[in-house]
């Protein structure tokens, strides 16, 4: 059977059994409802989520299934600007394992939390790994921040200086512009670095620092900027859209065929068995 959308939500039980049976990835677009600065609206990084999500799958069809968004993450640190939606850590991760463990269930073998939210990707690396430990291995789950995929191409092409692609700045902005220009209010634009300067800390999506913290946001921000957005252009969106879609599509396509290997437990259980119930020590 052929299947007539590779959107989740479009398929019917008996065209999902289909799809498990073609072993399809799934793909979850994750994102937040978070401010942007004065220039750019709150659904950002579920926008930007689904649009990489839907792009690489128009370039392999046949290999994905793209599941709706999870439009709500952790970002408490951003209250203080009117509009924020967060979600406690603990909670995020058993909503986001309830959708895992339920593709699980199925029969789904390959998932993928494709990530816009910086905030949330230490939650959604437990996420991935309490999916396989729980599936006692019978299911691979891969946490991805999208931007990962093209921080070669930021370095190459940003203009800004350290700190200018942190937070509704030259990257994001760039991607609107390119994506959906019409969002973007041009007139609101402004740079902003609150961040004191230092070695060892700052806030990037391409250079991350070596060391990781996260202040309230309105401690170092007066608009919610940090960065450079008004070097932002529609063809450096371009550019960091079409590498970032071609790269998550050939990762796709590796993940896909990747051989699910079997456990080899090296204890020696014949006599006594095991003293612990490996599933108690699983609990989240």
């Amino acid at each position: 059977m052929n299947l007539p959308s590779f959107y989740y939500d479009k398929l019917t039980w008996e065209e999902l059994q289909t799809a498990i049976s073609q072993q399809r990835v799934v793909i979850i677009p994750i994102g937040s409802t978070e401010q942007h600065g004065k220039h750019l609206p709150v659904e950002v990084d579920n926008f930007l989520a689904r649009s990489v999500a839907v792009g690489a799958a128009e370039l392999v069809p046949d290999d994905v299934l793209v599941m709706p968004n999870i439009a709500y993450g952790f970002n408490t640190h951003h209250m203080d600007f009117p509009g924020q939606i967060t979600i406690s850590g603990r909670t995020f991760i058993e909503y986001c394992l309830c959708i895992t463990r339920s593709l699980a269930y199925h029969g789904f073998k390959k998932i993928i939390l494709l990530n816009a939210h910086g905030s949330n990707m230490p939650y959604l690396d437990i996420v991935a790994r309490h999916t396989m430990l729980e599936s006692k291995g019978q299911a691979l789950c891969a946490a991805i921040m999208h931007t990962n995929l093209a921080k070669d191409v930021a370095g190459d092409i940003r203009e800004s200086p350290l700190g200018g692609m942190g937070h509704a700045c030259e990257w994001e902005t760039s991607m609107l512009l390119h994506l959906n220009e019409d969002a973007v209010r041009k007139e609101k634009i402004e740079d902003e670095y609150g961040l004191p300067e230092s070695k060892y800390y700052w806030n990037e999506l391409q250079n991350s620092p070596p060391v990781s913290m996260m202040e309230w946001w309105s401690t170092f921000s007066l608009t919610g900027v940090s960065g450079n957005p008004s070097l932002a252009t529609k063809d450096k969106g371009k550019q960091l859209y079409e590498t970032t879609i071609q790269r998550l599509a050939e990762f796709i396509r590796e993940f896909k065929a990747r051989e699910i290997r079997p456990r080899r437990d090296r204890h020696d259980h014949s006599e006594t068995g095991p003293a612990v119930d490996l599933d108690f020590l699983l609990q989240f």
